[in-house]
C-alpha cells in the first residue's frame, strides 16, 4: 500500500515537473524568442506593416482602403472620391464603425460563381463606372482597357495593389481632378510600381494607399 502511495505521487510530481518544464518553454521562452527575433529582423512586418503619413499611422500596406465622398442623406452607398486614385472594389462584407476609413471589417470572397446574376451586375455596373469616371476631355476609356481587377474583389475583398494597367487608365481623370500635367501624375505611378517579388514571383503591382499618400503630397506641395 505504501509503496502504491509512493509511486503515485513520484508520477504526480514528475508529471508536474514536466508540465512546469513545458509550460515555462513553450508559453514563455518560445514566444519571447520568436518576438525578439521578429522585432529585431522584420519589425515592420511584425508591427503590421504599417504606413505612416504626417507622422501619424493611416493604415497598412496589406489593407486596401475605400476612397469615397461622405455619404449623402438618402443614399444607401457614398460616391467615390474622384481626385484619388482607386482600389479594387469591395463587395460589402460589412462596415467598420471605429475606422470609418477602412469599408470592410470582414475578409472573405463573395462566393459568387461565374454565372451568378449579382456577379455579372456588379462587374458589369462596375466596368461602366469604371468606363464613365476615367474618360475625361482628351482622354477616353474603351471597354478592352477595362483590367479584369477594376471591377472584381479580390478573395480576401481586402486586396491593397491594383495592375499598373489599371493605374494607367485613371491617371488623366487624376491629374484633371487635382490641376497637375498628366506627365507628372504618371512619373508618380512609374515611381510606386513594384515589379515581380524576386523577379519571377506574382505580377507588377501598385500600392494604391502609397501612391495616394505620395499624391497627396505632390498636390500640397504644387
Amino acid at each position: 500500500m505504501n509503496n502504491s502511495v509512493t509511486n503515485t505521487a513520484r508520477l504526480l510530481w514528475a508529471g508536474l515537473r514536466a508540465l512546469l518544464v513545458l509550460t515555462l518553454v513553450t508559453g514563455v521562452l518560445y514566444p519571447l524568442a520568436v518576438t525578439g527575433v521578429a522585432q529585431s529582423l522584420f519589425s515592420h512586418q511584425a508591427n503590421g506593416s504599417e504606413i505612416k503619413a504626417d507622422g501619424k499611422v493611416v493604415g497598412s500596406s496589406l489593407i486596401g482602403q475605400a476612397y469615397n465622398l461622405p455619404l449623402k442623406k438618402g443614399r444607401q452607398t457614398p460616391e467615390p472620391d474622384l481626385k484619388w486614385f482607386r482600389g479594387r472594389p469591395q463587395n460589402g462584407l460589412g462596415t467598420n464603425s471605429v475606422n470609418t476609413r477602412y469599408e470592410l471589417i470582414l475578409s472573405g470572397a463573395t462566393n459568387r460563381s461565374g454565372d451568378n446574376k449579382d456577379l455579372i451586375d456588379w462587374v458589369t455596373a462596375a466596368k461602366k463606372a469604371v468606363i464613365m469616371d476615367n474618360s475625361v476631355p482628351g482622354y477616353t476609356v474603351g471597354p478592352e482597357d477595362v483590367p479584369a481587377e477594376a471591377v472584381t474583389s479580390s478573395g480576401s475583398g481586402l486586396d491593397p495593389d491594383i495592375s499598373p494597367q489599371y493605374a494607367d487608365i485613371q491617371v488623366h481623370r487624376v491629374a484633371e481632378k487635382n490641376g497637375l500635367p498628366v506627365a507628372q501624375v504618371r512619373k508618380l505611378v512609374d515611381e510606386h510600381t513594384d515589379g515581380r517579388t524576386l523577379g519571377f514571383i506574382g505580377e507588377p503591382r501598385v500600392n494604391v494607399l502609397e501612391l495616394n499618400i505620395a499624391l497627396k503630397a505632390l498636390v500640397e506641395k504644387g
